[in-house]
């Protein structure tokens, strides 16, 4: 029997707190999955979060219950998955060592080399098959789901790939992962 899932009130928090919280668990979509390994919190106040302005249509999935699916286009090519939290706070899901259906992530991303499979937030997208249809989507089903993992001792530093308050210590990973998108400073 699988281990149980995270219960959705669990994601009602600041990413600030769910963020580190997430390095160690288990993601599951559609069968493919592994060990979260770094991640990145965004919330309503930071001006480099979706919800900086407030609601509209496109980042509506972040001011919906914790629990869910935040997912967006990067740069018109990567579908990056996030993790709602309280309104308006997400965590970016920015890495994860493979441990689930390996075989058809490595076809999904064309590579047989286990770091790459989903070391950034484009190929997680990639290797999870993620798409619009998975916005909104509650983290509380067998194949769709966020099981709790191993404690692990955590590395913070300054986000990557933004430009307004880039410098902000929220970015999260795993230390001695091998699958982190990039090293920490």
């Amino acid at each position: 029997m699988p281990p149980p899932m995270l219960p959705q009130d669990w994601f009602e928090r600041p990413a600030t707190a769910v963020a580190p919280d997430l390095i160690g668990t288990e993601l599951i979509l559609r069968g493919c999955g592994g060990i979260i390994t770094e991640t990145e919190a965004y919330d309503p106040g930071d001006p480099s979060s979706h919800s900086h302005r407030g609601p509209n249509k496109r980042n509506a999935a972040m001011f919906g219950p914790g629990g869910r699916a935040y997912v967006y286009r990067s740069y018109g090519i990567h579908w990056c998955l996030n993790v709602v939290c309280g309104a308006g706070h997400g965590v970016l899901i920015r890495a994860f060592e493979p441990r689930f259906g390996i075989a058809r992530m490595q076809e999904r991303r064309g590579t047989d080399r286990p770091r790459l499979i989903a070391s950034g937030p484009g190929r997680v997208g990639q290797a999870l098959a993620v798409g619009p249809e998975d916005n909104h989507t509650p983290f509380d089903a067998p194949d769709f789901c966020i099981r709790p993992g191993a404690s692990a001792d955590l590395l913070v530093g300054p986000r990557i790939g933004i430009t307004r308050a880039a410098d902000w210590p929220r970015r999260f990973g795993m230390k001695g992962s091998a699958y982190l998108s990039r090293p920490f400073r």
